[in-house]
């Protein structure tokens, strides 16, 4: 299956209406709506070449905003980070935001509506699940009958069971110092008696600003106290309770999940619930956010995952070499690295944890993340991603409020994207009211999300190195050439990270390549460029071998030539 996600912060994607106040109310700065991902937004997605929809902050988290009329308890601003709050803070695990209803009570029937429309223009639904935490004044006032909340049964005298759902430090709760924000209640007081773990691991009644002050940790069965020693048989309470939230939302149709911290609870617990969900609802999608790269085999292998996250070595080396801080050498290194694991990868330059290429934080430039863009989408056999906004170069440089300004988009803050506006432009989805250079960088993410699509082949080929046989004849830290090939085709992909520079070369493919594909000297290439439609390759194998093929490639491009064997 080809994947290609669209990645949107649900909550900022139909802002019309707002001020833009830092730390401003929802009323204040807006909120999108389940509603307003209509079908004509849909199609807008879908035609842009994605086969995914990750909605982000779907499920209830804490909030500074108040539903008390609706039954909805208020959680206490004094741990809630930003006025909208964080959506790994999960309040409810079986409640939808509030925020992105239209009519409260039917919040969730709002949501199925959406699930709904994006099946019907055959699009795949993603959410957050998030297992390792949630929020510190956690309580499912949604639940299902007969299904115990979070910590209802816990032994809160002892501090490790793996009958509890949290872990107990035993003394009070103490927040954390620095902790000043403008729509805080200076008179609010927060209890806990005991005080639970925090989330990030971290085990003082007294967690510093830094720490994930606003979550508690959730019990796994190790005990941390003695080496983190595993307590798994008799099967801890809390994976049955993760069990019946996974099997909660994929009954309601959602196709798969985007796990959040996935390496932060033990694999032996992802090897049991992805089998028995999978078991009763076969084709669902596990995409793992896990940043050890030593942990990769073991959470694809061993838990069962699809598809993990690829940020610690493919996002963090092209990074530096997109701003020219690292050489394109390093993606030979990263190639080899990641052998028999391309299928399993998610590749990507953006999400709601990173900064904006266009940021100055990052590159400066969307433009120059596109190269970047080419290689994440053709390299491997896994799975690419883009984030809302990373089409048209937006820059996250706003000063939004608890994120303030740096270089990301707020996950914390009700806020109006003003660059996103224009092409959403109140349900129109109009492109042009977009500059040229954002309609230039839009419909060329579309032709390759689009060529993705239509090439399935190249996709499921098997990949060939060029360096190797290039390291003389071209700028090997700027340019990057690699061959993908099967039974019946064969695709070059050279790029260009260099933003100021065009480069002209000859690229030499070796006759090991050739014999590999079965080709002899004789046999007459030619190869057509899918992405640019610049000039066709025409010329017999020795010819290629020999005297090699003339590239010239402008500044932050990269040509990917098709060639039937």
């Amino acid at each position: 299956m080809i994947i290609n996600i669209y990645q949107v912060f649900s909550r900022l994607f139909q802002v019309s209406e707002g001020v833009n106040k830092p730390f401003g109310s929802r009323l204040e700065n807006g909120c999108s709506k389940f509603n307003h991902f209509t079908k004509e937004a849909l199609l807008e997605i879908k035609n842009m070449g994605y086969t995914h929809v990750w909605f982000t902050g779907i499920i209830r988290h804490a909030s500074c905003s108040k539903y008390s009329e609706f039954g909805l308890t208020h959680d206490n601003e004094s741990i809630v980070k930003g006025v909208a709050g964080s959506p790994y803070a999960i309040k409810d695990y079986y409640d939808v935001d509030p925020d992105l209803a239209v009519d409260v009570p039917n919040r969730m029937q709002e949501f199925e509506s959406l699930i709904q429309r994006c099946h019907d223009l055959n699009l795949n639904v993603l959410i957050d699940f998030v297992p390792n935490h949630v929020c510190r004044e956690y309580k499912s006032e949604t639940k299902p009958s007969g299904i115990p909340d979070l910590g209802a049964n816990d032994n809160v005298d002892l501090r490790f069971s793996p009958t509890n759902n949290f872990y107990y430090l035993g003394a009070s709760f103490e927040l954390p110092d620095g902790i000043q924000f403008p729509y805080i209640d200076k008179n609010s007081t927060y209890v806990e008696v005991p005080a639970k773990a925090t989330g990030n691991d971290c085990f003082a009644v007294k967690p510093s600003i830094n720490d994930w002050y606003e979550t508690v940790k959730l019990n796994y069965g190790l005990d941390y106290w003695n080496g983190k020693s595993p307590h798994f048989d008799p099967i801890p309470d809390t994976w049955y309770r993760m069990f019946e939230i996974l099997d909660f939302w994929s009954s309601k149709g959602v196709d798969g999940f985007r796990v959040d911290m996935a390496e932060m609870v033990p694999v032996e617990f992802w090897n049991w619930v992805i089998k028995k969900i999978k078991q009763k609802r076969a084709g669902l999608i596990f995409l793992a956010e896990v940043y050890n790269p030593s942990l990769y085999r073991s959470y694809i292998f061993d838990g069962g995952f699809d598809v993990l996250y690829d940020k610690e070595e493919f996002y963090n080396y092209l990074r530096a070499i997109l701003c020219g801080q690292a050489s394109a050498k390093l993606i030979s290194q990263c190639w080899k690295q990641q052998e028999g694991l391309g299928s399993h990868l998610l590749r990507f330059l953006e999400n709601h944890d990173e900064q904006r290429i266009a940021s100055a934080q990052f590159a400066g430039n969307a433009k120059i993340g596109f190269p970047g863009m080419i290689l994440a989408s053709t390299m491997h056999q896994g799975s690419v991603m883009v984030y809302f906004g990373q089409e048209i170069g937006e820059s996250g440089s706003d000063c939004e409020g608890y994120s303030g300004s740096d270089g990301r988009t707020t996950i914390f803050d009700y806020w109006k994207i003003e660059s996103y506006q224009k092409w959403v432009s109140n349900g129109e989805f109009n492109a042009s009211n977009l500059s040229a250079e954002q309609q230039w960088l839009r419909n060329m993410y579309s032709r390759l999300l689009q060529l993705r699509l239509a090439n399935a082949s190249l996709l499921q080929s098997s990949f060939y190195d060029l360096m190797w046989g290039n390291e003389h004849n071209l700028d090997s830290d700027k340019i990057y050439a690699f061959l993908r090939h099967n039974k019946s085709q064969f695709w070059l992909v050279v790029i260009n990270f260099d933003p100021l520079n065009q480069h002209v070369f000859n690229i030499y493919i070796p006759h090991h390549a050739f014999a590999i594909m079965g080709l002899g000297l004789d046999h007459f290439v030619s190869a057509k460029e899918l992405l640019f439609g610049i000039e066709t390759i025409e010329a017999n194998v020795s010819h290629i071998i020999h005297q090699g093929i003339s590239i010239k490639i402008e500044p932050n491009s990269g040509y990917i030539f098709q060639a039937f064997l």
